[in-house]
């Protein structure tokens, strides 16, 4: 099982802003409190990084992709949320609220 909780400081980066600007008519989703979610560019913790989410950060889930089994706050899963292109979080640290699919697979 992999970890994908990252402590440190936190960063606002260009991505994040565009996130953010989705917000207002894309439904998102919250990461899980006090927690910076690393984002990688496949469904598994073998993926690189691409960036790390802040604190309170919300996202979208365009589509979902089985991938590496990982354990957080909110369970254990081996879904991974596309959030934008070629981003992927563990399902585990996004509040859903659903253990399944909420989102079409990726293709």
């Amino acid at each position: 099982m992999g970890v994908e909780e990252n402590a440190g400081t936190t960063t606002t980066t260009d991505a994040d802003a565009e996130v953010t600007a989705l917000a207002a008519d894309t439904v998102v989703y919250p990461i899980a409190p006090g927690y910076r979610v690393n984002v990688r560019r496949g469904p598994g913790t073998q993926y690189g990084i691409v960036r790390t989410l802040p604190y309170g950060m919300s996202v979208p889930v365009y589509c979902q992709k089985p991938g590496e089994w990982v354990s957080g706050p909110y369970g254990t899963s081996n879904l991974w949320d596309n959030i934008a292109n070629g981003q992927f979080v563990a399902d585990a640290y996004v509040k859903t609220g659903s253990d399944g699919y909420i989102a079409p697979r990726c293709g």
